[in-house]
């Protein structure tokens, strides 16, 4: 890949998320955010139009929401009794916290106390929103199918048609390989968003930055370059790996972009050296735009990427959302009881 056209895919996916990810009230909907974050999932639905009230405990995180987004985020840590600071609830989105399905998390489910789902199922139950959606780690898919069955059960049962689809970030003009399971309950028709054919890479999002040294402290010393290999040759990892230009990255996760693990987001810069990512690298890698601006320490800032939903994928999603209620409700509840939810999974195609 040249220089030139480098620097072309750049600019047409830096100016993209940029530009489409803006918040901006044209909509009357009201959409709360429960374990919000920094708001990922939020910036999609506020670059759509939508009004968003965020729910998280982070006070980094929340303050990171509430100095990007237009809506507030109230600083609390959710219970199973929520006190809405707004009445009208038309939409409810969220991402319970994902590590009671995650690998990393010994995928526990039910059983570990972070488990956050019941918590989101009573918001429904009090609310009665008109459509909502949540997303988590692909694990509940598999390791903890028997209570991701059981969620959706019950959401069925409050009078819901459930569709969920394991969608890859990739497929939407992310640049990483990052697969979670997305589940939206509605009483209308919902079509998930079409997957792009093009793919963008890890030089169409940091091209400009990731051949320089932006911060000395991230350049890896020689005993951190011998625990990686180490570390890849335990693992039996074939190729090193370092970010390619020309390839999406791989997973973004707080652990392996906020410290020097072996399994870390690393650079291969033109001398030889390896460097770690910045902040902004992987805010971009997760489709933040430039002037979504992160607090806290950098450790913090590290954690609420890792997190996030990307949103130019929820920027999708919502519009899949708008285009849902725009069909008003369809179905009368005893129609709903018939309905199945539905499952396609989208593969991963790098």
């Amino acid at each position: 890949m040249t220089a030139r056209s480098m620097t072309v895919n750049f600019m047409n996916y830096v100016q993209t998320i940029n530009q489409s990810l803006k918040p901006k009230k044209s909509l009357n909907e009201q959409v709360i955010d429960l374990f919000a974050g920094c708001g990922g999932l939020s910036l999609g639905f506020e670059a759509i139009g939508f009004k968003t009230v965020g729910y998280e405990m982070d006070k980094a995180a929340a303050l990171t929401y509430t100095q990007n987004l237009q809506g507030k985020c109230v600083t609390k840590k959710l219970g199973q009794e929520i006190d809405f600071i707004d009445d009208k609830i038309d939409i409810i989105i969220g991402g319970p916290p994902c590590q009671p399905f995650s690998v990393g998390g010994h995928q526990k489910g039910h059983q570990d106390n972070r488990d956050g789902f019941p918590i989101f199922l009573n918001a429904i139950k009090k609310a009665n929103p008109t459509i909502f959606m949540f997303e988590n780690v692909r694990g509940m898919l598999y390791a903890n199918k028997g209570y991701f069955d059981q969620i959706t059960e019950e959401l069925m049962a409050l009078g819901y048609i459930i569709d969920y689809q394991l969608l890859n970030a990739v497929n939407y003009g992310v640049p990483q390989n990052r697969e979670r399971v997305f589940v939206v309950g509605h009483r209308s028709q919902f079509t998930f968003p079409k997957p792009s054919l093009k793919k963008r890479t890890v030089s169409d999002a940091i091209g400009d930055l990731m051949y320089q040294v932006i911060d000395d402290a991230k350049i890896l010393t020689p005993s951190m370059d011998n625990y990686v290999k180490k570390y890849e040759t335990a693992s039996q990892c074939i190729n090193p790996r370092d970010l390619s230009p020309n390839k999406p990255a791989r997973t973004l996760t707080c652990r392996n972009i906020a410290a020097p693990t072996g399994d870390m987001q690393r650079i291969k810069l033109p001398d030889g050296r390896r460097r770690r990512l910045v902040v902004r690298e992987a805010a971009r890698l997760q489709s933040f735009p430039d002037w979504f601006e992160f607090y806290g320490t950098e450790t913090n800032q590290f954690y609420q990427i890792g997190n996030a939903v990307p949103p130019l994928l929820a920027y999708q999603l919502a519009q899949s959302v708008k285009n849902c209620l725009d069909k008003g409700q369809l179905y009368e509840k005893e129609e709903i009881q018939k309905k199945r939810h539905f499952f396609k999974p989208i593969p991963t195609l790098f």
